[in-house]
């Protein structure tokens, strides 16, 4: 090794290896972290290079997380904080999608597919307990059209673009279809436009947010929900008072929830927005052609849903897909029937899971908006028309943006472990280091 520079077998020292890293897995290309890494301290490293070194340390990192949900399994993990657990504490998942490509094939993408990636937001919190309702009226947002449109839509575009969906999500809010078969015109679903209103600088403010870290993986189902597990444990987040487990509806997600966190206290939350998502579009379906009826439907079962009122919420969609009638076989997913006989199944399958009020008492989020920013920022690096990877290098440069987006320094404490021993590049092309 250099004793000057302390250039190792990858070429470069340290320093520059980290620095070049970081640009990986923050920018969105390879070839931009090599370019930036040129300008910004004048070292040129190649694209390709980069590529190697962040897929060769994205995996050390994860074999260490690997490791450590072994540990956890075999009950020997440790807990970064065992004597001061938080008071309030939250896990929510959710999953995206990424581009793969075929393994060892020549140039060009081959056999490309797009899989799962799982994702997860561990938080503590800052909130109070109350003895009433904080906040028993709706957000002015959720009453807004124009926002409500915009909310249902992201909600739409979120569960279209994400994976492992079961029968329950695939129907999530179309605002654009839901009016389609029964006569309406396009615009006929769009709310009437609601007069602006001042701010209210009064107006209750939900948890704050203390420290957040990340999962993520490629891995499967079962795989991932021991990885969270690990992570809630680490941070000791199964030790505070007040806890919960928020996502939307499939049922691998509370499948993971009854596996690992049930036992612990966590309650099980459904996430308001994708509620909300299947209350308009039901809304949208039942009331036919004319918008003041779908709007004045949804503030109705909103208000339901909100108020913690489950039981009359469903006899009123009950009601509601009875006088539209069962969907047949070959209705569309936009279908006003299969619309409100999914918004039926949807409520039914959650009900125990919609118990607001007491939430909001007890100072817990009732939103998993804190894990889909983290997709997005995951999807920044990783997703996009013209990204193929590697399965090992999707999960690779996982690790890295999970740990970059922790805010506990877990990029940090990774940096700071022992690395083993590595050539510059591929094997055979560089020889290595003399001792």
């Amino acid at each position: 090794m250099d004793e000057k520079l302390e250039l190792g077998t990858e070429g470069f020292s340290p320093a520059v290896i980290k620095l070049a890293v970081h640009k990986a897995e923050e920018f969105g290309s390879f070839a931009v972290a090599s370019s930036d890494l040129c300008a910004s301290i004048q070292v040129k490293m190649s694209a390709k290079h980069i590529q190697r070194l962040a897929h060769r340390i994205g995996g050390e990192w994860a074999d260490h997380r690997d490791a450590e949900v072994e540990a956890y399994k075999e009950r020997r993990l440790g807990r970064d904080y065992p004597k001061s657990a938080p008071a309030v504490s939250a896990v929510m998942v959710d999953s995206g999608k990424v581009q793969t490509r075929g393994e060892n094939q020549p140039a060009g993408v081959h056999d490309p597919h797009w899989k799962n990636t799982n994702v997860a937001c561990c938080l503590t919190l800052q909130s109070k307990v109350s003895q009433e309702d904080p906040q028993p009226e709706p957000p002015r947002k959720f009453l807004d059209p124009p926002k409500v449109l915009k909310i249902v839509a992201q909600v739409h575009a979120r569960s279209a673009a994400g994976g492992g969906q079961g029968e329950d999500e695939r129907a999530t809010a179309k605002s654009k279809g839901a009016g389609k078969g029964t006569g309406q015109k396009k615009s006929s679903t769009r709310p009437p436009r609601r007069k602006r209103r001042a701010k209210d600088s009064s107006r209750r403010k939900g948890p704050i947010r203390l420290v957040r870290t990340t999962v993520a993986t490629m891995q499967d189902w079962e795989h991932f929900g021991w990885q969270v597990a690990a992570e809630a444990h680490r941070r000791s987040l199964d030790l505070a008072s007040r806890k919960a487990f928020v996502c939307d509806g499939q049922s691998c997600n509370w499948t993971l929830w009854e596996m690992h966190f049930q036992a612990s206290g966590f309650l099980a939350i459904l996430d308001i927005l994708h509620l909300l998502g299947y209350l308009y579009s039901a809304a949208c379906a039942a009331a036919g052609p004319g918008v003041q009826g779908a709007w004045e439907g949804y503030q109705r079962w909103l208000m339901l849903a909100w108020s913690g009122k489950t039981k009359q919420l469903l006899t009123e969609l009950q009601a509601a897909a009875d006088r539209r009638g069962a969907p047949t076989q070959d209705a569309s997913e936009t279908d006003p029937r299969r619309v409100l006989a999914e918004a039926l199944r949807y409520v039914s399958n959650n009900q125990e899971r919609m118990d607001y009020p007491r939430y909001r008492k007890l100072g817990l989020p009732i939103s998993s908006a804190p894990v889909e920013s983290v997709i997005k920022q995951y999807n920044r690096r990783i997703k996009g028309t013209e990204k193929f990877w590697i399965e090992r290098g999707a999960e690779a440069m996982q690790q890295l943006r999970a740990a970059y987006l922790c805010d506990d320094g877990r990029a940090e404490k990774y940096w700071k472990l022992p690395r083993p021993h590595r050539h510059a590049a591929s094997p055979g092309r560089l020889r290595a280091a003399a001792a």
